[in-house]
């Protein structure tokens, strides 16, 4: 009898051994993940809108990626739908999660400083792309933040370049030949420091090219195509062939200029009836446009490029590195930001 009492304390030890061994490696486990653990590094992905066509193809180089590389890193794509309150939602809700990384397409770049301190408290590795701040000051306020964008001045200056060679080599494009080129201007969104820069430095490009230019009318559509198509229909109405030259901040608008010009008879084929336009993203449709001679040029901001490099910087981000460590990416001048190149696209 008392062989037996030993026997049933020494296995009623053992089981309480096991379970407390047991939840020990429960809780470990739990701790466990990100980057450093073998598992999927979990990213959350803030965009500022879905249907945005140059945003939609960014999202989709992501999810190209995750399945190029299986099991590394795991996307989770919220809509910000124009809106920054609920983009904030969807912040909170990624912070109460497993994440090990943020990335933040800002729907309002004035809510940059806010943004990154709500994810600063979670101590969360973050980069803000696209959509960049008016100065770094938030993203400098966080070691574990990053921008990955574009330099908007290069956009407005590649726009004027090739608006300043189709001025040079097509002197029909002067249609009342008073070597002035009237242009209007569909713009985004007012106080974006992207549309302020393309908006200033595609007309002094074409300026310093040595062509006046005289602005007959401007709009902020906020990079919508059917505002921009509304605005185009109202100004060929208003100034019938005073119109040379039409500029749009990106190429969803200069979509919707070009079917208010094809429902007045022009950009249709005949070069003899087609006024120039440029956009700027270098989008399939824009480019399908362009080889058909109803669009002049654009600007390719590449997505993919785009994309490559939120996952690089990103996972380094994740693991603890530099976001630049080991990939050919360098910092621009403020330590902060890094560049992805535009690139001139015209039937050229």
């Amino acid at each position: 009898m008392i062989k037996l009492k030993k026997v049933l304390a020494i296995a009623m030890a053992t089981m309480m051994l096991g379970g407390a061994l047991a939840g020990c490696s429960g809780s470990d486990d739990k701790k466990e993940g990100g980057a450093d653990s073998g598992k999927a590094v979990k990213v959350g992905v803030c965009l500022y809108k879905f249907d945005d066509t140059y945003i939609s193809t960014v999202r989709q180089s992501l999810e190209k990626i995750q399945k190029d590389n299986e099991g590394k890193v795991e996307f989770t794509f919220y809509d910000g739908k124009g809106d920054q309150a609920t983009q904030n939602d969807s912040i909170d809700t990624l912070l109460q999660k497993d994440n090990d990384l943020l990335m933040v397409n800002l729907v309002d770049t004035g809510a940059a400083q806010t943004v990154v301190d709500k994810i600063k408290a979670a101590d969360v590795p973050v980069v803000l792309f696209n959509r960049e701040p008016a100065t770094t000051d938030a993203i400098k306020s966080f070691d574990k933040s990053i921008f990955v964008g574009t330099n908007a001045k290069e956009a407005g200056v590649l726009q004027g370049k090739i608006l300043a060679d189709q001025w040079k080599a097509n002197k029909d494009l002067d249609k009342n030949g008073d070597g002035v080129m009237q242009y209007v201007m569909l713009k985004g969104e007012p106080d974006n420091p992207e549309a302020i820069a393309r908006t200033k430095f595609s007309v002094s490009t074409i300026e310093e090219a040595g062509i006046k230019t005289k602005e007959l009318a401007n709009q902020v559509c906020n990079w919508d195509q059917a505002l921009a198509q509304n605005a185009t229909e109202a100004w060929l109405s208003r100034y019938n062939d005073e119109v040379e030259v039409v500029i749009a901040n990106n190429d969803g608008m200069a979509q919707g200029a070009i079917a208010a010009l094809q429902a007045k008879g022009y950009n249709n084929g005949d070069a003899k009836k087609t006024i120039p336009v440029v956009g700027v993203d270098a989008t399939a449709a824009a480019q399908d446009l362009i080889s058909k001679g109803f669009m002049t040029g654009s600007v390719l901001q590449d997505a993919e490029a785009m994309a490559t490099a939120l996952y690089k910087c990103g996972m380094n981000l994740a693991e603890g590195k530099s976001a630049i460590e080991g990939t050919d990416y360098k910092f621009d001048d403020t330590g902060v930001s890094v560049r992805i190149p535009y690139q001139p696209y015209t039937n050229k």
